[in-house]
């Protein structure tokens, strides 16, 4: 991407950086669209897999960076470094970075009432266990990628199936109550009130109008963003890893950002980032041996060299941090301020790999011996079978 810019010129990046001023208003817009429809969804069914869906058409921008990408790594083999540079720092930037916003956006907001200036916990729902849940077996089977050093068809399938096993145990878990509607927003709200048929016909037509803007206009605002970029001289390893990525990612933030305002709905926003953080350890990683088969024109392994492992290894161990501190359905300010500073200084500092991941290790082997010592609750893991019991097996009554 970066050298079909280059070769337009100084005189057409300019002009595309210019595009800009279009293109990010249309991208806050199109997420507030689909924001609102996945804020009524969940009405109609799961609150989770409302937040799936909302996923996967707020990433589509970053799995067409991922999937150009791994097509010039098929054709190119020294381009094949940037695969995992874009992946791994897509999933470090939303738990170093988006994770720590949304705490710090509804502590903003939560200051700003008068009637309560505590800094609060973000505690997440039962059926929430789900989502966190979500993020284990892809982070345990790239134990087996890291160890092997490729990334083949075969874990392609491996991750998909994953991925549609948590779609299906999502689809199992009932709606949200009808009480809450009045916690909804303004336009979902209004539509919630409708009856079935025009209910439905809204709430699909939000998805569209907003997946279709945001398919539409995704390619000229991730060019004219890069565009930018590229005026101000970044390299093009930092490029593919953080610019590319958190250009990409921008639609999702948008829209959790908007609930994190609201205490009520920050676990909503946060579950948006895990949601995005499940797709992406799964479907995104899924795609990149496939494309880059189809590239090369047969079947192809994709081979990690010591670098790569490296990164790997790192955004596993801070994903596997994010898991265990949400493993006790909440989310505190001091681990929302210790994600972004561990994330801040490798972005600061990139040779210091090694010394984070130890730290993001020592770290969860501290929280682990906090529960070990009964310090601390591991809860998700009983929220997790009380939903398998009562949704998937259906052994006991279920409850809301």
């Amino acid at each position: 991407m970066l050298s079909e810019l280059k070769s337009i010129g100084v005189a057409g990046i300019k002009g595309k950086a210019l595009s800009a001023i279009w293109t990010f208003p249309s991208i806050i817009f199109s997420a507030l669209i689909i924001g609102w429809a996945a804020e009524a969804a969940q009405f109609l069914l799961s609150q989770g897999l409302a937040l799936a869906i909302l996923a996967w058409l707020q990433t589509l921008p970053e799995f067409a960076v991922e999937a150009v990408i791994a097509w010039e790594a098929g054709i190119d083999p020294e381009k094949v470094h940037l695969i995992t540079a874009n992946f791994t720092g897509s999933l470090r930037l939303l738990v170093g970075l988006a994770w720590p916003m949304i705490y710090f956006t509804a502590a903003f907001f939560r200051k700003k009432e008068p009637k309560d200036k505590r800094l609060v916990n973000i505690k997440l729902e039962g059926e929430h266990a789900v989502e966190v849940m979500g993020l284990l077996p892809p982070i345990s089977y790239f134990v087996i990628i890291v160890l092997k050093g490729t990334l083949t068809l075969f874990d392609s399938a491996i991750l998909v199936l994953m991925y549609v096993s948590y779609l299906s145990f999502l689809r199992k878990i009932p709606p949200q109550d009808q009480e809450k509607i009045e916690d909804a927003a303004k336009v979902p709200r209004k539509i919630l009130k409708m009856k079935p048929i025009p209910r439905g016909l809204s709430i699909t037509a939000l998805f569209l109008i907003g997946g279709f803007w945001l398919y539409f206009v995704a390619h000229p605002f991730l060019y004219s963003m890069l565009a930018l970029a590229t005026l101000l001289g970044v390299s093009n390893f930092v490029f593919v890893q953080w610019v590319a990525p958190f250009l990409s990612e921008f639609p999702e933030k948008v829209t959790a950002f908007n609930w994190a305002r609201t205490v009520r709905k920050a676990p909503m926003g946060l579950m948006n980032m895990v949601s995005s953080n499940i797709n992406q350890w799964t479907v995104l990683v899924a795609m990149i041996p496939i494309v880059y088969s189809f590239s090369r024109g047969e079947v192809s392994v994709v081979h990690f060299d010591a670098h790569q492992k490296i990164e790997i290894f790192l955004t596993m161990a801070q994903s596997a941090l994010g898991f265990v501190l949400l493993a006790n359905m909440e989310f505190r300010w001091h681990e929302a301020l210790g994600l972004f500073a561990l994330w801040f200084a490798q972005f600061i500092f990139p040779e210091w790999r090694e010394e984070i991941t130890f730290i993001y290790i020592a770290w969860i082997v501290f929280e682990l011996g906090l529960a070990g010592f009964g310090k601390k609750r591991l809860k998700v893991f009983g929220e997790f079978k009380l939903l398998a019991q009562k949704y998937v097996f259906k052994s006991i009554e279920p409850y809301h």
